[in-house]
């Protein structure tokens, strides 16, 4: 039976007829579908971790306990990720493994352009990188049975274009794998000094054989054409533009183990061609391996390390024309991303941004709040960074800086990562005034479930998080709720807090808009009549509200009836029922 279907759709089929048992994993762009998809087969075990580590410290117990094993999540996931999976390289699994990492060239949605084909290699763990939906399902498909036979952890490649694009794949039956019987093995799985000094040795060897396999196995193939002038070294996406723009006019090595890279087959592809050059998004990382076997080789001299390839791309760095069709007459205009009508960080940032307090930020839709015409984020580094990073500059301030500086930082961040920093602020004592923006869901990634929602991935009922109980519990003793449609209630509470002698938290509490249970007003509409034209209510940067002609406008279609711009209007001129979103 053949279907349609996007890459991450694909991966989760792979991995379902591979015979997986459990998956955990915890959301991020471009990876967050291969979960979902996973959650509808109820014969598996699926869950939200509250992080990376977590997750991937679930999936080894798994396949400790016998049942094979998935993790998913984004680059910048897998460096929460990577103190297990470094051991995990010395311990190996007991049924198959697999962490499934998904890169983001250009940074559609991340805050930088990481190479993770460098974890693969440092933490000497075998790589896979399909190339598109089919080949998606058939590496997922296989990767547990390389793990068992190879003892270790595959990790599994993918890219922002493969995971969202769609194309035909081949689907196949489930294949029940037996669970594995756990047998107790301190010399394998306590990895204190004795017993790890003992295990390197045999990472060492079954890279050697990794090694060895990459030379025959199914993932890599030369495609070798009548012309051999040209020959070209890709994988993944790159491979899918290469074969775009010449067809088979040029000889390819396609590469699909990307890690360890095959010595003897490149050395002969590159002895079989006249010019040899390496396509790869990001890094130099094969054109790097090819050096080092003494072969001249091209790559980065011709692409850039930066952003993503295109057709375009390909044919610009071999000097080939652009097809007539392809240039378009005029640029499209660019659509920067913001924070949706009714958003209920909305009101929060504004106050920040009235008051001009300093706002140290996180990673979640509210870091849109950095926008105009808001401007009221300062700093995003990454997952957690805020309440810790809130924390030192205060400390650095000597308390010239706590009464005029805050940390934003949402429900599901805050569980990944932003509990620790909140500990160190209760236990060093600086006097932190940290925002928890608790929006119901973890909004970013497409509305997924998080401890604080009290449901699971699956939408059935599971153990609630008490965020107020919870701050509490580790010494914060000013712990108080606002609702963030609610102006006035929110500069009195940030204000105060600010004054406060010791440590506190803001709990912003009001589900995001786009949730299906949220109840909507009626458009709130604007008397032509009273406005002044002051544009005050534009500071909101609210895309339901425009000016024309003099006057502010709200557009009726986009208007949830939330309130806030009501509140600001001095003249009375914004009219309607707003305020009362439930």
């Amino acid at each position: 039976m053949k279907k349609l279907m996007i890459g991450n759709e694909a991966l989760a089929r792979g991995f379902y007829e591979g015979g997986i048992g459990a998956v955990s994993s915890y959301p991020g762009t471009p990876s967050t579908e291969i979960t979902e998809f996973l959650a509808k087969y109820d014969d598996i075990y699926s869950e939200w971790a509250p992080n990376e580590k977590v997750a991937a410290e679930v999936a080894f117990g798994a396949s400790l306990g016998g049942k094979r094993s998935l993790c998913c999540m984004k680059h910048v996931g897998l460096n929460v990720a990577a103190d297990p999976l470094f051991t995990l390289s010395y311990t190996g699994v007991n049924a198959g493994m697999v962490v499934c990492v998904a890169d983001d060239p250009a940074m559609h949605s991340s805050q930088n352009e990481q190479d993770s084909r460098h974890y693969a290699i440092a933490a000497k763990l075998p790589m896979l990188e399909p190339a598109d939906s089919d080949e998606a399902l058939q590496f997922a498909k296989a990767s547990f049975k390389l793990s068992e036979q190879f003892d270790t952890v595959v990790m599994m490649r993918t890219l922002t274009r493969i995971a969202h694009s769609q194309s035909i794949v081949t689907l196949g039956e489930r294949e029940e794998a037996p669970e594995k019987p756990y047998e107790k093995k301190p010399e394998k799985y306590i990895m204190m000094p004795a017993y790890a000094k003992k295990r390197h040795p045999v990472v060492e060897e079954r890279m050697k054989k990794l090694a060895e396999y990459a030379e025959s196995c199914p993932f890599n193939r030369v495609e070798w054409s009548e012309d051999k002038t040209l020959g070209i070294i890709t994988s993944g996406t790159s491979y899918q533009y290469v074969k775009e723009v010449f067809g088979d006019r040029v000889s390819v090595l396609k590469l699909g183990m990307i890690n360890p890279l095959p010595k003897k087959t490149v050395k002969s592809f590159a002895q079989k061609v006249d010019r040899l050059v390496v396509v790869e998004e990001l890094d130099g990382i094969i054109e790097t391996f090819c050096r080092t076997l003494g072969l001249e080789v091209e790559g980065k001299k011709l692409f850039s390390p930066i952003g993503e390839f295109s057709q375009s791309v390909i044919r610009k760095a071999f000097g080939l024309k652009e097809p007539e069709n392809v240039q378009l007459p005029n640029p499209v205009p660019l659509r920067p991303p913001m924070m949706c009508s009714g958003c209920p960080h909305r009101g929060i940032y504004y106050t920040l941004s009235k008051n001009k307090i300093t706002v140290i930020g996180d990673i979640g839709c509210y870091t849109l709040g950095a926008q105009p015409p808001l401007c009221a984020v300062d700093t995003t580094l990454c997952m957690g960074a805020s309440v810790s990073g809130l924390h030192g500059f205060n400390k650095a301030g000597e308390g010239a800086f706590e009464s005029r500086s805050v940390a934003v930082i949402g429900d599901s961040t805050f569980m990944h990562s932003g509990i620790t920093g909140l500990v160190d602020i209760a236990y060093n004592q600086s006097n932190s005034t940290v925002i928890i923006l608790d929006n119901s869901i973890t909004g970013m990634t497409g509305h997924q479930q998080n401890p604080t929602t009290g449901l699971n991935i699956k939408g059935d009922p599971a153990g609630k998080i008490d965020l107020e109980a919870l701050c509490r519990s580790i010494g914060i003793e000013r712990v108080r709720v606002v609702d963030p449609y609610n102006i006035e209630e929110c500069e009195k509470a940030i204000l105060e807090e600010l004054k406060a002698p010791c440590p506190s938290v803001i709990i912003s509490r009001r589900p995001c808009v786009l949730l299906k249970y949220v109840k909507l007003n009626a458009p709130l509409e604007i008397s032509n009549d009273a406005c002044r034209g002051c544009r005050k209510c534009m500071k909101l940067g609210c895309p339901s509200i425009s000016f024309k002609n003099g006057h502010a406008v709200i557009d009726e279609t986009l208007c949830v009836g939330c309130g806030v711009c009501k509140q600001l209007c001095a003249f009375g001129a914004i009219q309607g029922q707003g305020g009362k979103v439930q």
